[in-house]
């Protein structure tokens, strides 16, 4: 702009450094180019038809923005006044703009815009008081205190964002702690979450094992007995029945407890285990239920049970049920109020 060229030449600036920065601050304002005189000084000015201005613009920095306040303006207003001595008669004469609110007096329109955005008043009149020019002492000393003003208010910004950046930085320790104390403890209820699904799993080994061990230590038994007898039969001894009905007793005993005391029994419970291993199924069913209607709950649990194929047997006492036994109950073949049974 014409006006701000004209203030900054009536300041004492060389001329080539305020075309300068006019060009790098892409006319934006008196104070812009200001700045940028003040921080470029004793720098070489680079050749206009060498760089663009935003390449002059980018190479020398950018001005800071910092903002003058209303005793700054009338310097800058008293600065801009003074003229050198071969200022016509008819530019002294020349009327100034005066601000109905606060009572400033500006030499031209452009610090009276200028103003009127800082200070938000709107209130403007013509006048025809004379601004007294400044003497070329006292530019020098006005120019030297809105430096040190404008470095001042750098300095405190400089501070603020200091200040800022460590708040900021405070703030990113504290949040990356959180996270990872809070993936920690994620991560500490997860083992517990295994342990404690291992401890479970070792549980279960164990009962099935224990399981698995009592049953092959009551068929040694039985195949011991068995063989005893035979062998017995063989050498023409005497048979001894006590063991042997001490131990065939008690099933004999369940078997005819089971018949008598069956009938009263209205629902049976079966544990179904398979005999290539695994976890047992259980069921309850109506005594009345026949041994089919078993094969179908267990085929309906597994696909590796086919109802037409599959047997079913019992270990105390021994036996397996024939296909034939399929259309009987539960209660006719003795498995209530409960048995267990081998399916294969």
């Amino acid at each position: 702009m014409a006006g701000d060229k004209e203030t900054l030449l009536s300041m004492g600036f060389d001329p080539a450094r305020v075309d300068w920065a006019l060009r790098a601050t892409n006319n934006r304002g008196l104070q812009p180019a200001m700045d940028h005189i003040l921080e470029n000084e004793g720098k070489p000015i680079p050749d206009p038809s060498a760089a663009t201005p935003t390449s002059a613009s980018g190479s020398t920095g950018q001005p800071i923005d910092v903002d003058i306040d209303d005793e700054d303006e009338d310097d800058l207003r008293r600065l801009m006044a003074t003229k050198t001595g071969a200022t016509s008669s008819a530019e002294a004469e020349a009327k100034s703009i005066k601000c109905s609110e606060c009572g400033k007096v500006f030499k031209n329109t452009a610090l009276a815009n200028y103003h009127a955005e800082k200070s938000g008043h709107d209130q403007f009149e013509e006048s025809t008081e004379e601004i007294k020019p400044l003497t070329e002492e006292e530019k020098q000393q006005k120019l030297a205190e809105l430096r040190e003003k404008i470095a001042a208010k750098r300095s405190v910004k400089a501070q603020q964002e200091a200040v800022e950046a460590r708040a900021n930085e405070t703030i990113r320790r504290k949040t990356g702690k959180d996270i990872g104390k809070l993936k920690d403890e994620m991560k500490a209820k997860e083992l517990i979450k295994e342990a404690e699904q291992k401890r479970r799993e070792k549980l279960e080994d164990a009962k099935a094992k224990a399981a698995v061990k009592a049953q092959i230590e009551a068929d040694k038994k039985l195949r011991a007995e068995r063989a005893a007898r035979e062998k017995a039969l063989r050498d023409g001894q005497p048979i001894i029945d006590a063991p042997a009905g001490a131990s065939t007793t008690p099933a004999v005993t369940a078997s005819s407890s089971s018949g008598t005391s069956g009938k009263d029994f209205k629902d049976t419970r079966l544990q179904i285990r398979m005999a290539t291993g695994g976890t047992p199924y259980t069921t309850t069913l109506p005594s009345d239920a026949t041994l089919r209607e078993v094969a179908e709950f267990l085929a309906a649990q597994t696909l590796s049970v086919d109802v037409e194929t599959v047997t079913f047997a019992q270990h105390f006492p021994r036996k397996i049920f024939s296909r034939d036994q399929f259309s009987k109950t539960l209660r006719e073949l003795g498995l209530t109020p409960s048995a267990v049974l081998i399916a294969s």
